[in-house]
């Protein structure tokens, strides 16, 4: 017996997937031998001028430190943010992961919907928008500019292969 239902899981399996995260050159080996550079130079200059009598530039050299890090934890703080994109035959999905554990989502109907990309001949993508329906969210402006062109392609090429019944 067909109660019609059948067809309602086939149209919400996805059809495109893509998780996007910022990029963030150095790894945790690689943090950890940058503040031990760090942190020996600032020793080795502080007890320099520690040793000549300018024990007031010992302070600076501390606080400078104490910057570097919190700036350096800052940025992997912000390193969390995630944004899950997902498209089917019926919907178009946007999650927003901020760096604090908030969530935002987005739902879009994938007919109505339009996939937005902003140019520049000498930077190339500038930004990307999901709008339908009266609303827009903007999508991946952490992303690296070649991260960018390959979303970008794929996800218009998934969103046209959709709309033309695929």
């Amino acid at each position: 017996m067909n109660d019609g239902n059948d067809d309602i899981g086939v149209n919400d399996r996805p059809v495109f997937l893509a998780e996007l995260r910022p990029h963030r050159s150095l790894g945790r080996r690689g943090h950890l031998i940058f503040f031990v550079i760090a942190g020996a130079l600032s020793f080795a200059h502080m007890a320099v001028f520690l040793l000549s009598g300018a024990w007031p530039i010992v302070m600076f050299f501390g606080v400078d430190f104490l910057i570097l890090i919190a700036a350096f934890w800052l940025n992997n703080r912000a390193a969390r943010a995630r944004e899950l994109v997902a498209l089917s035959r019926t919907n178009i999905s946007i999650r927003k992961l901020a760096p604090s554990g908030r969530e935002a989502r987005h739902d879009f109907n994938p007919f109505w919907a339009r996939f937005h990309v902003s140019r520049r001949d000498e930077i190339g993508i500038t930004d990307m928008a999901v709008s339908g329906q009266g609303r827009r969210t903007d999508i991946g402006n952490f992303l690296h500019l070649d991260d960018r062109e390959r979303f970008a392609t794929a996800f218009a090429g998934a969103l046209a292969r959709v709309k033309r019944g695929y």
